[in-house]
């Protein structure tokens, strides 16, 4: 009788650390859905300020239609289709390294690995990501994957 209770207990054992290893992957096309930046905060924060509200207009508008997409893929690289990562004048390449976790979302140059962007992952799931910059927490990503 014994037995089969252990076997039970083996079997649900094995399949749970089985289940485990199997945490959700990052890899796929991600397309920027919205983003939020610190100006817009500020904007928000003094509504009597129009001149304010003005600029921030215009500098949503003089964005392109065209999708920004990350890929990120195996082996911890990824490309990005526009700039989405970093707009520092330094970083000028469209291909570079990430290290995932649950909790953190960094961005490497490709050759030296320094770290170019680091950011707090709000949310992950299998379909959403949302990510907030590390030095600036009003700067927020939202992610959906693409196929």
């Amino acid at each position: 009788m014994k037995s089969p209770i252990i076997l039970f207990m083996l079997m649900f054992a094995l399949c749970s650390i089985h289940g485990m290893g199997r945490a959700q992957s990052i890899v796929g096309k991600w397309q920027l859905v919205k983003q939020t930046s610190c100006l817009e905060d500020d904007v928000d924060a003094s509504d009597d300020n129009t001149g304010m509200q003005e600029v921030a207009d215009e500098m949503k508008s003089m964005s392109g239609a065209i999708p920004q997409v990350i890929q990120f893929k195996e082996k911890n690289m990824a490309e990005e289709s526009t700039k989405i990562v970093s707009r520092r004048k330094s970083y000028n390449s469209k291909s570079f390294m990430y290290k995932f976790n649950s909790d953190a979302l960094h961005f490497l140059d490709k050759k030296s690995h320094t770290i170019l962007e680091s950011f707090t992952v709000e949310k992950f799931s299998a379909d959403s990501l949302i990510i907030s910059n590390a030095s600036r927490v009003c700067e927020t990503k939202i992610f959906v994957r693409i196929k």
